[in-house]
């Protein structure tokens, strides 16, 4: 091989390897720069604080049912569209759209609907929020709040309660309904009155 083909051969390895160098960094660059022009930093920020969010948040359930027994052998069962664990408060399930039965050794059954509501697994205790409705023995009741302390044995209802039977309606703040004595008391806030409209029939 002669010197003038050594020369044209190594000029056409350079042009070669400068043409490979351009065009790698043309479309590296043009890669950057569109994901720059179809992600903006705003986006980016929402798209990593929703991540975040949802770690924080823990792992999301359908269609969950929990059932047990409460300290004093009353069976129970806690069903919701919607439930998740957070991360940062260990033995708390976060519910949506819940109902739940209460079986009461006396053969009488306490049922509950919510749209939201809290669950430890822990403790057993539980709240129900927001549209707070409940049936038991031919009763009804409505609230806002309604909370089930497992290791009081007790159900506490709160927030605009009206219940409604066959002898009549009343209107109260709180009832405190005792599952082991199978007693219910009744209490109002400072300066107001339980309203009653009952049936002597």
């Amino acid at each position: 091989m002669t010197l003038r083909k050594k020369k044209i051969l190594l000029i056409q390895f350079i042009l070669l390897i400068s043409a490979a160098l351009i065009i790698f960094k043309t479309y590296v660059n043009d890669g950057e720069k569109s994901s720059d022009k179809i992600i903006s930093k705003k986006i980016k920020q929402e798209i990593n604080k929703k991540i975040k969010n949802d770690q924080d948040s823990g792992n999301v359930f359908y269609d969950v049912v929990y059932s047990g027994l409460d300290l004093s052998g009353n069976r129970y069962i806690i069903e919701a569209k919607e439930a998740s664990n957070s991360n940062n408060d260990d033995g708390f399930v976060n519910l949506k759209t819940v109902t739940a039965v209460f079986y009461f050794k006396n053969d009488k059954n306490l049922n509950i609907t919510s749209e939201y509501g809290l669950y430890n697994n822990k403790t057993l205790d539980m709240k129900f929020k927001k549209a707070v409705n409940a049936e038991y023995d031919s009763s009804t009741l409505s609230a806002e709040e309604a909370e089930y302390f497992n290791s009081k044995n007790l159900i506490e209802i709160s927030k605009n309660v009206i219940i409604n039977d066959y002898r009549g309606s009343m209107f109260a703040d709180k009832l405190i309904f005792d599952l082991e004595k199978n007693k219910l008391n009744i209490t109002s806030s400072k300066n107001r009155n339980i309203k009653a409209d009952l049936n002597y029939k």
